[in-house]
């Protein structure tokens, strides 16, 4: 506020004009004060002189200042510019008018946040825009575009006072303004249709009928208002036989209830002592005991009076006037109404009353006592008491109680209690709920490993139950801390951890946000099988030990390694079969000479041939062969050198022994023994002269024995390794380690049993085995920590019901419990304590109930004598009164209680005041009546009640009239006769409640049943005799129909066992192999589905796999002789044919071994069986066998070579073929004698599991090739010779997706019923998904609610009746009243079932509510027009809630109701008199959008009714667009007056059939012209041409002939005076025949040329004739 007085003060009204005008000056005003005329105005006003120069202001800068607030400074630039815009010299304006370049202003800081902010106040009406086009649309279609403003102040939240924009600015940008609106549409009032008329107002004479409409939309947004609602109009009936009364009796509305004057109240009690004295009199003295009672009496009045002090019940009287008016409304004089009995003019009445309420008491404690940031407010109460009830007004009583919102107050509130989730440890994984319902590893599940689920218990806890309790402890500290403080200080701590490890439970209610998951997918691992390498060949005989080689026997030994560790199981290599066989053997040696090659064979005595020596090249090998220093078999036989023969020219020659075939047999005993064969061949054959001759065949082949040990194999055998023992003698560790994850506490050992086994003999004696290589017995382990059983406290106990419940005779109970959230393990204390406890509550209060207690009427009390003096009966004291009386609240027991109670419990309160009347002496008096009488049960009987007639009344003659007065009245008894029905649909199938087995072997999800045989419920609903529904059990039903159904259970997808694996694809390096399975049974019924399967319904696995190229190898035998093909029998040489049997032979570490099929060995690697071959003559060299092949250098080139050479084995004779080269070269030729070698990798395969595992973490595999250029793969060791790179992982972790069956809850308990009563209450429970189903798992079912049909019961319910018509007692028209009778009805609860009345017996517990209103209202007043009176009717019913909608979508301007009252006329005289036509509206939520367009009937003749409708059906005036309605008359103008005219759909004039229009120059019909008329003649006419039969004028008139021929008559012109577009077509015809005539004839007159003359002229035509016709 000070800164706006500051910058007003500071800125002079000359300094303000520029700084206002100049800034926002636009250049069309500077352009204007340019021109001429502008200048000379502006010259006038300014001495003469143009003003050309402005001062001009720069923006306000930035406030400075040292402190905040209002005590800053900001500064503008100044400076003085052309009215052009150019700047120039400060002296060129005028110093007076230059604006002030600083001013003060407030300097905003950060906290001013707090202090100031923006005020936003409300949108104004919607204004509408000017529109750029002035004309507007004949149509509305959505409304008019406008913009609605509202202010926008900066104010001090404080005090609510206005600030400067910019400080609020310097924090939040100014909020908008304005905004963009909507002006709907402009809409009329809708009506509806009229009603139908009324009956005459008269019943003879001349009088009015009328009929009216109501409102069904009213007019909004500018629209025009409502029409006429009531039309009327003149009816007559038959003449009046007597004269029309002209006057009727017209009584007033009461007064308001007043009290008596007191002087009136005086006498009436002293008239009433006076007539107590007269009794008395009359009485006599009464006896003391009399005394006593009436004094009693006197004192429980007394107390009632004070038991009533919450009313205050005053009775008082009303009058009302009574006149007589005639027709025109004017009164007159009383005796103009000539009637017996006038009206009563006075009635008694309650004084009303208003409520009274006590003052406030003080507010409550606030209910929030601590601190808690998510809501911090609490709220407090405070309450006020009822003084006094109000009496006789229709206003409540205010609100008795009040809330505020509130914070704890005091210097250290304690934080809220939070609560947490907290949740067990995981329970251990298990596979079996994942294995699908025919897996066979169900029946061994404690073998499974892979994929599995583990589950958790989820509990709530106070998160910071510690810190409260700490906090208390220091406040009680601080309140003790005189007392003493011996406690132990390690209490505490022990007890917080303990706390904080397992706080108590609570209900699950208190948690609040996002429960933790209970399921989760885990993992057990698989135990690795353990692989082993093939056995290899059995060693020499050896010692068992070389360091101590003692005795003479010893062991042969075979190994294996292990080629793939095991895990799992007990773990190390125990799960390995044994690695190493022993055969007992004698003579053993460590080290050993091994022949390497045999040296060339050196002729005896330096000769050229003839017999000689081999020496063997010879290295020391140890006995797992290999070589060592030479100088440890120095004790080893040495080989000696071997006898040779090198043969000299023409002897026979032999080639050397062949290598020794592999073993017969592995072992020697009775029946068996190993045998060895080697085999020489003759390469040439010796001369017949003096030549060595060649050995028997027999010496060409040698036997030797082999593996001439017994077949008697001894190994070691190992047992599992036992449990780990804890081992006392080594001391425990000082730290916790870690062993396979878990935490390890001790050292233990495990011991496993070793023995000696003979093969397939069993257990023999442990030196049959060698003792050193015994396995190990003992070894230490680590034993995991102990683990005890760890459970949270006690929760609280569960809370007794705190309140009474009627009727409820069961034995409540309260329970408490806790939850196991550390499982015992390793030995630790088991769970033993009991997790669950519940104990009786204490008995529940008796339910207190309450009732009003109604006292004696009071004495009946009469209208003031003085008011009634003139009435007849007034001398009497008689008549009607009204009269009080006092009720009290009591307990059930008949005790006191407060009147709230009552008010609370009781139900309404009983009538305080009733009508009562003093019996006049000409009145008829009868008791009350009795009860009815009971039923007999017969349907059909009737019951009776009765009254007497009692005084004096039993001597009046008219009181004995039973008409009037009746003593008896009957009624029907009940017919007990009832019918049961079903009704509704059936519930869905409901499985039995509680835990069941498990079905058909399946575990179900939560051991729950969810499948198999369950029942479903129809409801039954009993109905009497009448339809009235009654209690079910009146038909002996206890309410439903039960039937059994089935809950089909799912089955899943079966498939087969998977087959066995096929064989691998190559025999040689890396192919794949396959296995499949096959559907067996599709799933059905929500089971597990099917994998992906292919068209023949089977899902495969492949996996590569790996063929050792040398598994199976062809083996020749020797090359046999070769036998010559041309037989030379002196020389016994020449060229022949070799051959050698090739076989395939199983290859084992020992060598080939057993000959199998062919197919097996790679046909393109199999050796030749057959070669040519050529046999030296004895006088020849003879070379040996070809040696191998040198290898090729790599890379492969045709300019590198090989080559192989042989050796000279016998010199030629002098005259025999000298030896040829012994050396031959071929060049490398790449993938025919040379090859490159690289790796390949071959693709993953798919993810394996172990065999145990149903999902989880499995192994994808590939393998490694050694592939040949050409393609072909081979052994590995090509590749590994060549040294190349193999940098890929062969194997890679890969996860199968576990198949989780969907999880869900148990069912929730049945809820309440949806309905109290009726027919269609449901009952619904859920269940939810705790586990959604994952990868193949069991899909959740769709069923997650399932419903059933509640008990039929009644409906009964208080209804009211139809109001009567408004009753003027004793007179024809003025204020009189209505009423209507309350019933008790039952129906079945739908909306379309009309309610049946029953007796009011069944309504007895039902709170007496109509309408949502407690207050009956059962009588009101009315007014009864006056004959000749205009009044308005009754209100119409409310109309249906309507949306401002534009094509069926809301504008959001909310709905509206209306509802009209309409004007009734009786006299035309008195039209004037008559008020307007009333109409109400009212907002209302569920509104819907209506349509309005128009309908239309079917044309009849040049007229149709035009009418709009609503979207609903409903018929209106109004809603329907003008400009759209269609046309309801047709008729032309002018209208068709022409001969054979008439008016067309078009609202043409047109002309009957056989006419033609003959229109004006200005389109208009002149006249209707006969069509000419075209007779063809028939048969019998003989007629030979076609002629028109009229050809004269149009206009003249023509008489046609009759003639026999048929008529048509043809219309060439259209309504619109045009030729129509068959004549066209005609003329078009008739152009193309008169051408083709003309041609015809020119054709035919045309002169023709003379033929020539030939010799087969005549043959000619024929000739054409053939050439043209095929036929011929």
């Amino acid at each position: 506020m000070g800164l706006r007085a500051r910058r007003s003060a500071s800125g002079s009204p000359g300094a303000a004009g520029p700084r206002r005008g100049v800034l926002p000056l636009p250049r069309l005003l500077l352009l204007l004060l340019l021109r001429p005329g502008a200048c000379g105005a502006a010259a006038q006003g300014e001495a003469g002189a143009p003003t050309l120069y402005l001062w001009k202001t720069g923006p306000w800068g930035r406030c400075m200042g040292d402190e905040c607030g209002p005590g800053g400074i900001q500064t503008r630039a100044v400076w003085c510019a052309h009215v052009e815009g150019w700047t120039t010299l400060h002296t060129n304006c005028k110093p007076a008018e230059r604006p002030s370049n600083q001013q003060i202003c407030f300097k905003v800081c950060d906290w001013h946040k707090e202090l100031y902010d923006w005020s936003l106040g409300p949108w104004n009406q919607c204004q509408p825009v000017i529109s750029k086009s002035l004309e507007k649309p004949l149509e509305c279609i959505k409304g008019e575009e406008g913009i609605q403003v509202r202010e926008i102040t900066c104010i001090q939240k404080e005090k609510d006072i206005p600030a400067e924009d910019i400080i609020c600015e310097y924090f939040e940008p100014k909020p908008l303004l304005e905004q963009a609106c909507l002006i709907p549409c402009q809409q009329d009032c809708i009506v509806s249709e009229f009603s139908a008329w009324s009956e005459c107002s008269k019943t003879c004479g001349s009088g009015l009928q009328h009929r009216t409409r109501h409102v069904v939309a009213p007019p909004q947004f500018g629209g025009s208002g409502c029409p006429n609602l009531t039309e009327f109009q003149v009816c007559q009936s038959s003449p009046c036989e007597d004269e029309e009364s002209m006057y009727s009796l017209h009584v007033g509305p009461w007064s308001s209830c007043s009290m008596p004057h007191a002087r009136q109240v005086r006498q009436a009690r002293r008239r009433g002592k006076n007539k107590e004295r007269e009794k008395d009199r009359g009485k006599g003295v009464k006896d003391p005991e009399a005394r006593e009672l009436i004094k009693k009496k006197r004192n429980r009045n007394r107390q009632n009076r004070q038991e009533n002090k919450y009313w205050d019940i005053q009775i008082g009287y009303q009058t009302r006037e009574v006149m007589c008016t005639n027709k025109t409304g004017k009164a007159a004089d009383l005796s103009f109404c000539q009637q017996e009995k006038l009206p009563t003019t006075f009635q008694s009445c309650v004084i009303t009353k208003a409520c009274q309420v006590s003052e406030w008491s003080e507010w409550s404690p606030c209910s929030k006592t601590c601190h808690d940031t998510a809501s911090p407010k609490g709220t407090r109460v405070r309450t006020r008491i009822i003084r006094q009830f109000p009496i006789g007004s229709d206003k409540e009583c205010p609100e008795l109680e009040e809330k505020e919102p509130c914070a704890s107050q005091g210097d250290v509130v304690a934080p809220c209690a939070t609560y947490g989730w907290r949740t067990t440890e995981w329970t251990e994984c298990r596979v079996d709920p994942l294995l699908s319902q025919q897996d066979k590893r169900r029946g061994n599940q404690t073998a499974l490993c892979g994929g599995g689920v583990q589950t958790r218990e989820v509990y709530c806890v106070q998160a910071n139950e510690n810190l409260l309790s700490h906090l208390n402890t220091h406040k009680d500290k601080e309140e003790n801390k005189y007392q003493s403080t011996s406690k132990s200080s390690a209490a505490p701590f022990l007890s917080i951890t303990f706390e904080i490890t397992a706080s108590k439970p609570v209900d699950l209610k208190s948690c609040t946000g996002p429960v933790p998951n209970t399921t989760q997918l885990c993992h057990i691992p698989c135990p690795i099988e353990c692989e082993v390498s093939p056995w290899s060949a059995w060693g020499p005989c050896t010692y068992e030990n070389c360091n101590d080689q003692q005795g003479k026997k010893g062991f042969k030994l075979r190994k294996r390694r292990i080629t793939n560790e095991p895990t799992g199981g007990s773990g190390g290599s125990g799960n390995c079969p044994h690695l190493l066989e022993a055969i007992p053997c004698e003579e053993p040696s460590c080290y050993e000479w091994k022949a390497v090659r045999l040296g060339d064979c050196e002729p005896d005595n330096g000769k050229e041939c003839g017999p000689g020596t081999q020496v063997q090249e010879v290295v020391c090998i140890n006995s797992d062969g290999e070589e060592v220093d030479r100088q440890l078999c120095r004790d080893a036989i040495f080989p000696i050198p071997v006898a040779c023969y090198a043969p000299c020219p023409k002897d026979c020659v032999l080639s050397m022994w062949s290598a020794w075939s592999s073993c017969s047999h592995t072992c020697s005993g009775k029946t068996t023994e190993g045998k060895q064969i080697r085999a020489r061949s003759i390469l040439a054959y010796a001369g017949e002269e003096g030549g060595a001759q060649c050995p028997n065949s027999s010496a060409l082949q040698e036997v030797r024995s082999c593996n001439e040990h017994p077949c008697t194999v001894y190994h070691w055998q190992t047992g599992p390794w036992g449990q780990c023992i804890e081992d006392t003698s080594v001391s425990s560790f000082n730290t916790t380690t870690t062993w396979n994850g878990e935490a390890s506490c001790s050292v233990g050992m495990q011991t496993r049993k070793v023995i000696c086994v003979r093969v397939n003999v069993g257990q023999v004696g442990p030196k049959k085995c060698p003792e050193s290589l015994r396995p190990e017995t003992v070894r230490p382990c680590l034993l995991p920590c102990r683990k005890d059983c760890i459970v949270t406290p006690y929760s609280d106990w569960t809370s007794c019901p705190s309140s009474c419940k009627e009727g409820d005779s069961g034995v409540r109970k309260q329970s408490r419990h806790r939850v196991i959230i550390q499982l015992p393990a390793n030995g630790g204390r088991d769970c033993t304590d009991p997790l669950y406890e519940e104990k009786v509550c204490e008995a529940p209060q008796v339910c207190q109930s309450y009732r009003w207690k109604t006292h004696k009427w009071r004495r009946c009390q009469l209208v003031p004598w003085s008011v009634r003096q003139d009435s007849p009966g007034a001398q009497e004291g008689c008549g009607p009164g009204r009269q009080a009386r006092a009720i009290t609240c009591r307990k059930q027991d008949g005790g006191p209680a407060g009147i709230h109670e009552c008010l609370w419990y009781a139900g309404p309160v009983p009538a305080l005041t009733q009508a009562c009347q003093i019996p006049c002496q000409d009145d008829c008096q009868f008791t009350s009546w009795s009860k009815f009488s009971s039923c007999n049960g017969d349907c059909g009987a009737v019951r009776t009640r009765k009254r007497t007639i009692v005084g004096k009344s039993k001597k009046k003659e008219k009181c004995k009239n039973s008409h009037l007065y009746p003593l008896i009245e009957t009624q029907y008894c009940p017919c007990d006769k009832y019918n049961a029905q079903p009704v509704g649909n059936w519930s869905d199938c409901i499985l039995p409640e509680g835990k069941v087995e498990a079905l058909l072997g399946v575990k179900t999800q939560g051991d729950t049943k969810e499948c198999g045989q369950g029942y479903r419920y129809q409801a039954m609903a009993c109905y009497d005799q009448n339809g009235r529904l009654v209690e079910t059990s009146r038909c002996n039903s206890h309410g439903y129909i039960e039937e059994a159904c089935i809950i089909p259970c799912p089955s899943d997808c079966k498939l087969s066992e998977w087959s066995n694996w096929s064989r691998c694809s190559k025999s040689c390096g890396s192919g794949v192999k396959v296995r499949s399975k096959w559907l067996r049974e599709k799933p059905y019924n929500g089971g597990r589905p099917c994998p992906k399967l292919d068209h023949v319904n089977q899902v495969y696995e492949v996996v590569p796999c790996h063929s050792d190229c040398s598994q199976y190898i062809w083996v020749p035998e020797p090359w046999s002789i070769c036998k010559v093909t041309f037989v030379n029998m002196r020389d016994n040489c020449g060229e022949g044919v070799q051959t050698r049997k090739v076989r395939c032979m199983q290859n084992t570490a020992d060598g080939p071994s057993d000959h199998v099929e062919d197919y097996l060995c790679d046909p393109e690697e199999m050796p030749l069986g057959s070669r040519e071959c050529k046999l030296p003559c004895p006088e020849d060299c003879v070379i040996s066998e070809w040696g191998p092949w040198t290898r090729c250098t790599l890379p492969c080139n045709q300019s590198s070579f090989r080559q192989r050479s042989a050796d000279p084995i016998r010199q030629p004779a002098d005259e025999g073929r000298a030896c040829p080269n012994a050396v031959e070269k071929e060049p490398c030729n790449l993938n025919k004698n040379c090859f490159h070698y690289d790796y390949n990798v071959t693709d993953w395969s798919t993810c394996q599991l172990s065999e145990k595992a149903v999902c989880g973490n499995g192994i994808k595999t590939r393998m490694l090739d050694c592939v040949r250029s050409d393609g072909k793969s081979v052994d590995l060791k090509y590749c590994e010779e060549l040294g190349l790179e193999k940098n890929w992982p062969m194997n890679t972790s890969c996860v199968v997706e576990c198949p989780v069956n969907c999880q869900l809850s148990d069912w929730s308990p049945w809820s309440d019923c949806s309905q109290t009563c009726g027919l269609t209450g449901k009952m619904i429970r859920r269940r939810t998904v705790t586990q959604p189903f994952q990868g193949d798992g069991r899909p959740c079912p769709a069923l997650m609610e399932q419903s059933k049909p509640c008990p039929v019961k009644p409906c009964y319910q208080w209804q009211y009746g139809q109001w009567s018509l408004c009753q003027v007692q004793d007179a024809q028209c003025g204020e009189g009243t209505r009423t209507r009778n309350i019933s008790c009805v039952v129906s079945n609860g739908s909306a379309d079932d009309f309610s049946k009345v029953v007796d009011e017996e069944f309504c007895t517990d039902i709170e007496p509510i109509i309408d949502g209103n407690k207050k009956m209202v059962l009588e009101e007043t009315c007014t009864q027009p006056c004959p000749g009176d205009c009044y308005l009717k009754d209100w119409s019913s409310w109309s249906l809630c309507q949306l401002t909608c534009v094509n069926g979508e809301d504008l959001g301007f909310g709905g509206i109701q209306v509802r009209s009252r309409a004007v009734i006329i009786q006299e035309l005289e008195n039209q004037h008199l008559c008020p307007e036509q009333v109409l109400e509206t009212k907002s209302c939520n569920d509104g819907q959008c209506y349509e309005y367009k128009w309908m239309a009937s079917a044309w009849k003749g040049s007229s149709r009714t035009v009418w709009c409708q609503r979207s609903d059906g409903i018929n209106v005036t109004g809603g329907c667009l003008v400009v759209r309605q269609p046309d309801a008359d047709r008729s032309c103008n002018p209208p068709c007056s022409q001969p054979h005219s008439y008016c067309s759909e078009m609202r043409t004039c047109s002309c009957e059939e056989g006419y033609t229009e003959v229109m004006s120059s200005n389109s208009t019909l002149e006249q209707c012209t006969l069509i000419p008329v075209v007779v063809i003649p028939t048969v019998e006419d003989k007629r030979g041409d076609v002629k028109t039969s009229r050809a004269v004028h149009p206009t003249q008139s023509s008489s046609n002939p009759t003639g026999r021929g048929r008529t048509w008559f043809l219309q060439p012109f259209g309504p619109d005076g045009r030729l129509k577009t068959w004549v066209y077509g005609v003329a078009a015809g008739a152009f193309v025949l008169l051408i083709f005539i003309v041609s015809m004839i020119y054709l035919a007159c045309k002169k023709p040329k003379k033929p020539q003359r030939r010799q087969n002229n005549r043959l000619k035509p024929l000739t054409l004739a053939y050439d043209g016709d095929a036929d011929m």
